[in-house]
């Protein structure tokens, strides 16, 4: 486990403008505050320096090197610290999200709808339903959540006292992302709104990020009184209390909240599950992804990235040490650094708008679309079992179903033709979607399932359907006037059964980045690895770029070799499969 610094370990309070309130409804409580000792904003601290970001409860701040400052007391004024707390400040924001722990359904590419043990969304519900992270900062967080159907009402069809007209599929209005904070509410959207993967969450580099999970048990299983926890994998909190092992802290019973707290590390793709008996709650569709935006994406525009590297050896916690053995009582290189400096200054500048998977130094992990998939299986016949109150067969555990995000093909390029993904219209001659259907959504693109309660529920809002511009890139960064748009592959398999393969025919994978570290060597040379396919085991990530420079405009296709996984259990088509649309 990393260690961050004592601060990480000072609970967060809120800002004497906003003084906790005690909720009633059993034990639903949700937290998200708009201040912290490491994030003050404008509040008053006492101590010595400058916060970095003046506004943390709502924006991000440019990233220009650690500043050292005090603090003597907290945002509220409640406590007080002697000595001082003394912090290096990186600048970085709050960020919140809440979900639910319970079941739900989905719907497999053969039609057959399976039950699920789940995590749903219970803020950022408009943008996970657009495929986005739900992650949001305090301004939008606590809003109040406004939104609803047609009719006014939540998911279950109960209406929202609260509905004001907003829909609750849009991606951007605080009234549709904001948490759902009231036990009524918190019990009438999570009940079977399991989604699969579990809610996208994403963040910066330096972020404090507050996760609350309410347990709202099981409505197909009453017989289970099954506890929850969130365990973010490979990822390196200050203390094993937030770790969600619960050999090592707790688990949240039925009809309770906890918030979770995480200082943002290392960047890189990491993913979530609970950790409740792994081999059920993760077979069963308790999993989800995570990524962790660099520093380096705030950069300020026109700096050298190099400089950013430079800055962040003055920063204990990610400072390589390069070009050492020890001189003058200074360390030695240190060979967990997750960003080691390049071997050179390339003269690589930052723009507005630029983005990395890594804190590289070089610009050679920029990249201009964000594409999470996530690699998953389910066995049909675990699942039923497990809705039928029956014996779990661990030993028979044999997936039938090959997910990626939670569709098998060819749901995972469930997009209307002619509509818009990232930015950029599908060409008329692409036929790999669906015309004319009300499933998956003709806005959104997510898959509804009909639950138990007879309602519709968005389970499946994540296509991995990936467009990208032969000449949508920024000019000159590849070294010729016309660049393609690179697009930022993020798997994680979150498989507990199989290994799986994917092959890239015709558009070659960077592989940059492997269980959120950079393939870089201490000596600051870069080792990525050119390939057409790569192999990932349960518990792995892996970091891969598809550059659309020079490549012909075109329908490509990111499958996997293994013919027995391009199947939807008896039907025998489809599988781990989904489609690269090049255009000019």
């Amino acid at each position: 486990m990393g260690l961050m610094g004592i601060a990480s370990l000072v609970p967060a309070v809120v800002s004497a403008q906003t003084p906790p309130v005690e909720q009633g409804g059993g034990s639903f409580r949700v937290q998200c505050p708009t201040a912290t000792v490491r994030h003050p904003g404008s509040t008053d601290t006492g101590g010595t320096g400058t916060v970095v970001n003046p506004h943390p409860e709502s924006a991000d701040a440019p990233y220009a090197g650690p500043q050292v400052r005090t603090a003597t007391k907290d945002p509220s004024g409640t406590h007080t610290f002697s000595p001082a707390l003394t912090f290096v400040d990186n600048g970085g924001a709050i960020r919140c999200q809440e979900i639910s722990g319970g079941d739900g359904m989905m719907t497999e590419a053969d039609g057959n709808q399976t039950f699920m043990f789940a995590f749903g969304p219970l803020s950022g519900l408009g943008a996970i339903q657009n495929g986005q992270p739900g992650t949001e900062f305090p301004v939008v967080f606590n809003a109040p959540y406004t939104a609803g159907d047609s009719s006014g009402n939540y998911q279950d069809g109960q209406p929202n006292p609260l509905y004001d007209g907003t829909s609750a599929s849009d991606p951007v209005a605080p009234g549709a992302n904001a948490a759902i904070s009231d036990p009524a509410g918190i019990m009438n959207t999570g009940v079977l709104n399991g989604n699969i993967p579990a809610p996208l969450i994403a963040f910066n580099e330096d972020d404090e990020f507050f996760l609350t999970l309410s347990n709202v048990g099981m409505i197909m299983r009453p017989d289970l009184f099954e506890q929850h926890t969130v365990h973010f994998h490979g990822y390196p909190n200050a203390s094993s209390f937030y770790d969600g092992v619960p050999d090592a802290t707790w688990a949240i019973n039925i009809g309770g909240s906890v918030t979770y707290y995480y200082l943002a590390p290392d960047a890189g793709t990491y993913f979530w599950h609970c950790h409740i008996t792994p081999p059920e709650h993760l077979q069963m569709g308790m999993v989800g992804q995570l990524y962790v935006r660099p520093r380096q994406n705030r950069t300020v525009p026109g700096t050298d990235v190099y400089q950013t590297s430079l800055n962040q050896q003055k920063d204990l916690r990610t400072a390589c040490n390069p070009g050492l053995p020890a001189v003058s009582g200074q360390p030695g290189p240190d060979i967990l650094c997750s960003a080691p400096m390049p071997a050179k200054d390339v003269g690589f500048i930052h723009q507005a708008g630029y983005k990395y998977v890594y804190n590289d130094g070089d610009g050679s992990t920029r990249y201009d679309i964000d594409v999470p998939i996530q690699i998953h299986g389910f066995d049909p016949n675990f699942h039923f079992v497990g809705m039928t109150f029956n014996p779990e067969g661990f030993a028979d555990m044999k997936d039938k179903y090959f997910l990626l995000n939670g569709r098998s093909y060819p749901d995972t390029v469930g997009i209307p033709p002619g509509a818009t993904v990232d930015g950029h219209a599908l060409p008329a001659s692409w036929t790999g979607g669906v015309s004319g259907a009300t499933n998956p959504d003709p806005n959104t693109y997510a898959i509804s399932t009909t639950d138990t309660d007879n309602n519709n529920r968005p389970s499946q809002p994540l296509p991995s359907l990936i467009v990208l511009s032969a000449s949508g890139g920024p000019a000159n960064v590849c070294g010729q006037a016309v660049c393609g748009q690179r697009a930022a592959l993020r798997f994680a398999d979150l498989d507990v059964t199989e290994y799986q393969t994917l092959s890239s025919v015709g558009i070659p994978m960077l592989m940059v980045g492997f269980n959120a570290k950079l393939l870089r060597d201490q000596a600051g040379n870069n080792l990525y690895i050119k390939t057409n396919s790569i192999t990932l085991g349960g518990g792995e990530s892996m970091d891969v770029i598809l550059d659309s420079t020079g490549i012909a405009p075109g329908t490509y296709f990111l499958y996997t070799p293994q013919l027995d996984h391009l199947s939807n259990d008896a039907e025998n088509f489809g599988g781990l499969m989904t489609e690269v649309v090049v255009i000019p």
